[in-house]
C-alpha cells in the first residue's frame, strides 16, 4: 500500500568525474508491505521515464555551456539551485544503472535522520540504517521534507540528539523499548515513563513541534530546565546566535505584544558639505552627516566626495593636506598591486590555475555588468576596462578571497560615481570590509543573516513565516540575493547610489538590510498568503518584483519596523541581537582617538598625522557626538 510519494527527489551518487557530481532524480515513498513500513527512494528511470543525469559545479569552468531548465523565473546566475553544466565536448553523463542506487530500507531498521541544507537552497536528508551504513543523501528539490516526516511519524518517532540539534534519532511507537533507549542515552535526570506517555497520546505535537519554529515544547520536555547537558543560563538568551543553527530547527517563543507602527517620512538629501568642515578640512559633525545620510541620501554631486568618507577611503577629522598624503600613498599602493598581475606572462599564468579562474570570471562578469548604463555600454568601452582592471587587483589584495561573483555588482556604482580608478578600488575595499563575509565560500555569514531574517519575520508576522514555512520555504532562500550583494538587482541604477549610502551609515542599526527584506516580504503578504503558491511559484513571485519596488516606501517600512521592535519592552533578546539593542558598541567610530590611529596609520606616523591627533584631542565634544535615539 502507497501511504506517501513525493517526486523531485534527488539521489546524489558520490560518483565523480573530473569536477562533476552526479545525482539521479526520481521519487522517496513509504510503502506498507505484509504490514511492515519501509522507505524507498527508486529513480525516474525505474518508472519508464527518460532522465538523464543532472551534474552540478561549484564554480564555470572554461569548457561548459549553461542550462537553465531548473528555475524559468530565476537567474541562473543567482539561482540558489546550482547551475546545471554540461560539457561541448558531446561526452554523455556518467549514468548509473539505477537498480545500483534504488533502496527499500524498513522503518524498523532507521537508526537517525540528519536534515540539513545545501547552499542555502534546498533540503536534503541522509539516513543511517541500524547497521550504521548511511544512505546516499536524498536531496528535495520541489521541497516535501516536511510532509516526509510528517508522514514518518505516523510509524515511528523521532528525537533529537542531545549532542546534534540537527540529528533526529528514531524509535519505535512500542513505550518499552522507547524508555528503554531513552535511559541508554541518559536524557533525564529521572524516569521516562510519563514523558513516553506524552508521545504517545499526542505524537504529532510531541514530535513535530520540535520542528516548527512556534514553540519550544518538544525541546522543553526532551531537556528539562535544569538538565545539566543543557542548563539554561542567562546567555541562553542574550548570547550569540550559534552560527551553525539550521533555520528550519531554530525554537522561537515570541509572545510579546508589538504595539502600533508608527508613520515615518523620508528627510531631503544632503545637499551642503563646505560648512561641515572646519578651516583645516575636518569632518565637524559625522553623526550628523550620517544622519542626514540615512534619512535622505546624498545630492548626486556631492557623492563622490561624501562616499570616499562613508568607505573609509578618508578618514573623517583627516585634514585636507592629510587626504593629498593619503591619495598620494593609496595611489601608490594600488599601481603596486595592480603590476603584480599585469607583469605575469602567459606562460606563467598556464602554471597558475587560480588566477587563471579569477580573470575568467571578472572577463565573463564584466562583459555584462550594468551594460544599460552609459559609463559601461558599447563594445571597447574605457568603463569596462576599468571594472576588470580594479577587480583583477583586488584579487592582490585580498588573496583569501579573491574574485567571487557579484563582486562586479558591487564595484560598478562606485566606478561610475567616483569616476577614478583608484579612488574607486579603495572605495570597493570599504564596501566589502561590510560584506566580505556574504562571499566566502561556506556561505556560514549567509545562513546566519537568513535565520535573522526568519527571527525577525516571527516577531513581525508569524501566520506569513509559517505559510512560507508550510511551502518548504522557511529558509527564506528566494532573499538570498538581495542580502548577497544588497539589492542590486532589485533596483534602479540611481535608486541603487542612494540606498547603498543609505545603507554604509550603518544607521539605525548594522542589520537593517534585513528589517529592509522583511518590509519587501510584508508588502507582499496578501499576494503571497492570498494565491495557491508552491515554493517556485514564491520563487518566481518574488524574483518578478525586480525594478517594481518603490525605494522609499521599502526605506520607510524598514524604519517604521525598527522603531516599532525597539518600543517592544518584552522583545526576545534574540530579536533584540539582530537589530543591536543588546550589542555595545566595541569602539566608537566617530572618536577622535579611533579617527587619529587611522589617520596616523595611513600616513606612516608622519609629521603631519601627529599633529591631526593633538588637534583632534581638543576637538572630542564635537567629534564624539552619541548615536541617533528613536522615541
Amino acid at each position: 500500500m502507497l501511504v506517501f510519494e513525493k517526486e523531485g527527489v534527488y539521489l546524489h551518487t558520490n560518483a565523480k568525474r573530473s569536477n562533476q557530481d552526479t545525482t539521479l532524480p526520481g521519487f522517496i515513498r513509504i510503502v506498507e508491505r505484509n504490514g511492515e513500513p519501509a522507505l524507498e527512494w527508486s529513480a525516474l528511470e525505474d518508472e519508464g521515464r527518460n532522465a538523464p543525469a543532472v551534474f552540478y559545479t561549484k564554480k564555470d569552468g572554461e569548457g561548459g555551456v549553461e542550462d537553465t531548465n531548473f528555475d524559468p523565473g530565476y537567474e541562473p546566475d543567482w539561482a540558489v539551485i546550482s547551475t546545471v553544466k554540461r560539457d561541448r565536448v558531446g561526452e554523455h553523463p556518467p549514468v548509473k544503472e539505477t537498480s545500483q542506487w534504488s533502496f527499500s530500507l524498513p522503518l524498523s531498521e532507521l537508526y537517525s535522520l540528519r536534515r540539513s541544507r545545501f547552499s542555502l537552497g534546498r533540503n536534503f536528508l541522509v539516513l543511517t540504517s541500524r547497521g550504521g551504513h548511511p544512505l546516499p543523501p536524498l536531496h528535495f528539490h520541489r521541497g516535501g521534507t516536511r510532509e516526509l516526516l510528517r508522514a514518518l511519524q505516523r510509524y515511528i518517532i523521532l528525537a533529537p540528539s542531545p549532542v546534534d540539534g540537527r540529528l533526529f534519532l528514531a524509535y519505535p511507537h512500542d513505550s518499552g523499548a522507547l524508555s528503554q533507549s531513552f535511559d541508554e542515552l541518559q536524557l533525564f535526570d529521572d524516569g521516562s515513563s510519563d514523558l513516553v506517555s506524552r508521545f504517545i497520546q499526542d505524537p504529532y505535537a510531541t514530535t513535530f513541534g520540535g520542528f516548527s519554529k512556534v514553540t519550544n515544547f518538544f525541546r522543553g520536555a526532551l531537556r528539562p530546565p535544569e538538565s545539566p547537558l543543557h542548563p539554561r543560563g542567562h546567555q541562553d538568551h542574550h548570547g550569540p546566535l550559534p552560527a551553525d543553527d539550521e533555520p528550519g530547527f531554530e525554537l522561537i517563543n515570541c509572545g510579546a505584544e508589538l504595539g502600533p507602527r508608527p508613520d515615518v517620512m523620508r528627510g531631503q538629501p544632503l545637499d551642503k558639505w563646505e560648512e561641515f568642515l572646519d578651516p583645516e578640512g575636518r569632518v565637524k559633525d559625522p553623526q550628523r552627516i550620517k544622519e542626514l545620510i540615512f534619512r535622505g541620501g546624498i545630492t548626486p554631486s556631492l557623492r563622490k566626495d561624501v562616499w570616499k568618507f562613508l568607505l573609509g577611503f578618508y578618514p573623517w577629522n583627516s585634514t585636507v593636506k592629510e587626504r593629498e598624503d593619503i591619495l598620494r600613498k593609496k595611489t601608490d599602493e594600488y599601481f603596486r598591486m595592480k603590476v603584480q598581475w599585469k607583469s605575469v606572462s602567459e606562460e606563467q599564468e598556464m602554471r597558475n590555475s587560480l588566477l587563471r579562474g579569477y580573470r575568467s570570471l571578472i572577463e565573463r562578469d564584466v562583459s555584462r555588468t550594468d551594460r544599460h548604463n552609459a559609463f559601461f555600454s558599447g563594445n571597447d568601452n574605457p568603463g569596462l576596462t576599468l571594472l576588470h582592471d580594479v577587480l583583477m587587483t583586488y584579487c592582490m589584495f585580498n588573496f583569501d578571497l579573491g574574485y567571487v561573483q557579484g563582486m562586479s555588482d558591487l564595484l560598478a556604482p562606485l566606478l561610475f560615481v567616483t569616476q577614478n580608478e583608484v579612488e574607486s578600488f579603495w572605495c570597493l575595499t570599504g564596501f566589502m570590509e561590510m560584506v566580505h563575509q556574504n562571499f566566502e565560500e561556506s556561505q556560514e555569514a549567509m545562513k546566519q543573516q537568513l535565520l535573522q531574517l526568519t527571527l525577525l519575520l516571527k516577531a513581525l508576522d508569524p501566520e506569513l513565516l509559517d505559510y512560507l514555512d508550510s511551502q518548504d520555504s522557511g529558509s527564506l532562500c528566494f532573499c538570498f540575493r538581495w542580502l548577497l550583494i544588497w539589492f542590486k538587482r532589485e533596483f534602479s541604477f540611481e535608486d541603487i547610489l542612494s540606498l547603498w549610502e543609505v545603507l554604509w551609515t550603518r544607521l539605525p542599526c548594522e542589520n537593517f538590510h534585513l528589517l529592509m527584506a522583511a518590509s519587501i516580504l510584508e508588502s507582499q503578504r496578501g499576494e503571497l498568503i492570498g494565491s495557491d503558491h508552491d515554493f517556485n511559484t514564491i520563487l518566481k513571485h518574488i524574483n518578478e518584483l525586480t525594478m517594481k519596488l518603490d525605494l522609499q516606501t521599502v526605506l520607510r517600512g524598514a524604519e517604521a519596523i525598527y522603531l516599532q521592535l525597539a518600543c517592544c519592552k518584552e522583545l526576545p533578546g534574540k530579536v533584540q541581537e539582530v537589530i543591536g539593542l543588546y550589542v555595545p558598541p566595541s569602539s566608537d567610530e566617530t572618536s577622535p582617538e579611533s579617527e587619529s590611529h587611522e589617520t596616523q596609520h595611513l600616513l606612516s606616523q608622519s609629521q603631519t598625522a601627529a599633529t591631526a591627533t593633538s588637534q583632534s584631542s581638543s576637538g572630542a565634544a564635537t567629534a564624539a557626538r552619541p548615536p541617533t535615539t528613536y522615541p
